[in-house]
């Protein structure tokens, strides 16, 4: 429904404009009562088409879908309540504002918003607004290792994994094209969600018995043996740790400098407008 009533308003708007409208200088090619197609319109949008039967069968079919799109507009205008007439003219105009000032301090914006963000500000706006970052669901810090229930070494990767120093990660780096799947980033917090995908044996489990903070063990299910460390974990109704809300504190502070330049540029654009006197407010006597 949307997209019909954008597609009448565009329309409806290029109509209301002349966008359409005969010029003596220009040739058309169709004609809907008072409004004209030109072959310059019909160019700007099939470009160079090769002159074949099929680019003759889309510009037809072009053609008439625009007359079709004129006819109920004409139609509309006859049938429909002057109410109803007055409340799209509005939605057009509207519309037409919004496109152009959108348009116009988006491309200010984005030529003078400073994007560099430094880690004190991170660190000040994440302390000055921690209870806006309670979590909605239970965090992890964890690695894990996935093998096949007949792997030989099954001894030594828990081993090393429980030790999981530089030499310890650098051998099991060493022997992962072996493993099913695997993950030895355990500075990253996940959700308990997210784990439960790759880890679906997990869901068959009490939570208190594996999620908990210091846990090492090894699960095992249909499809194979899970060593799992957790090394720390956070529940609901947590403060939210920065690193795992930082990209969110970013855009946060980008938009409110993006708002800041918008601002600034609306007072200064009518300050410079009663200055010039291109804008007057005329008031009665």
């Amino acid at each position: 429904m949307m997209k019909y009533l954008l597609a009448v308003v565009m329309i409806t708007f290029f109509a209301s404009c002349d966008y359409f409208k005969k010029e003596a200088a220009k040739e058309p090619i169709a004609r809907v009562n008072d409004t004209y197609l030109f072959e310059e319109d019909v160019a700007a949008i099939f470009g160079n088409l090769p002159n074949d039967d099929d680019s003759l069968q889309w510009v037809n079919n072009f053609i008439n879908k625009w007359a079709t799109q004129q006819l109920l507009i004409d139609q509309a205008k006859i049938n429909l309540p002057e109410a109803k007439l007055k409340e799209f003219e509005s939605l057009i105009n509207q519309y037409r504002i919004d496109l152009y000032t959108e348009a116009y301090k988006s491309n200010i914006v984005s030529k003078q918003l400073d994007s560099l963000i430094t880690k004190a500000e991170l660190v000040t706006y994440y302390e000055q607004n921690k209870e806006n970052f309670t979590l909605n669901d239970e965090l992890l810090k964890l690695r894990y290792i996935f093998l096949k229930k007949d792997f030989s070494n099954l001894s030594k990767v828990k081993s090393l994994l429980m030790k999981f120093e530089r030499e310890d990660v650098e051998a099991l780096s060493n022997m992962s094209i072996q493993f099913t799947s695997y993950n030895f980033n355990d500075s990253t917090w996940i959700k308990k969600d997210n784990l439960y995908q790759v880890m679906p044996v997990l869901q068959n489990r009490e939570s208190s018995e594996v999620l908990k903070k210091g846990y090492f063990g090894q699960i095992e299910d249909s499809l194979g043996v899970y060593l799992i460390k957790i090394e720390d974990i956070l529940k609901r109704n947590d403060i939210a740790p920065l690193s795992y809300v930082e990209p969110t504190i970013r855009q946060i502070i980008l938009n409110k400098r993006k708002q800041q330049l918008i601002k600034i540029l609306e007072k200064d654009i009518t300050k410079d407008a009663i200055k010039n006197k291109s804008f007057e407010i005329y008031t009665k006597e």
